[in-house]
């Protein structure tokens, strides 16, 4: 794509959002990486309020389950039942292998669910492959 992707990673685990942001230098993936700690944060992101109030439109969401204030579920469902919204992928990147969790996630419309690999070189090849497919082979909605 001719321009960068924004990408919104919603992760309270700052260990788990530098690994994202070293998976993602790793790989050379160079586009635009915003990072949100808590639920409540991610809708104001992505409803444009108070700190985020010029935050551009994410275009792909990775969206960890297990946040503070707002639980990562009822961020996706505020999401899917929103027509602003609704069209912007959303992938749970979250260590939660639960089926409960997994299909709760996907009934609400999450457009993939990978549970986080605990070694380095695995979360790097997991973010490699969620780059290649989302953020370089699907045509994304403008």
């Amino acid at each position: 794509m001719s321009n960068p992707i924004e990408i919104l990673l919603v992760e309270d685990n700052p260990a788990d959002i530098r690994l994202t942001q070293e998976a993602f230098a790793t790989n050379k993936i160079y586009n635009k990486l915003h990072v949100v700690v808590d639920g409540e944060q991610a809708l104001d992101f992505l409803h444009r309020r108070h700190a985020y109030s010029s935050a551009p439109r994410p275009d792909v969401v990775l969206l960890d389950l297990n946040l503070p204030k707002i639980h990562g579920l009822e961020v996706l469902k505020e999401m899917k039942g929103d027509s602003s919204l609704r069209r912007i992928p959303v992938i749970c990147l979250t260590t939660s292998g639960n089926d409960s969790d997994i299909d709760k996630a996907y009934s609400i419309g999450a457009n993939a669910y990978v549970q986080k690999p605990v070694d380095f070189p695995q979360f790097v090849k997991a973010l490699e492959a969620i780059e290649t497919f989302w953020l370089s082979i699907v045509k994304l909605a403008p």
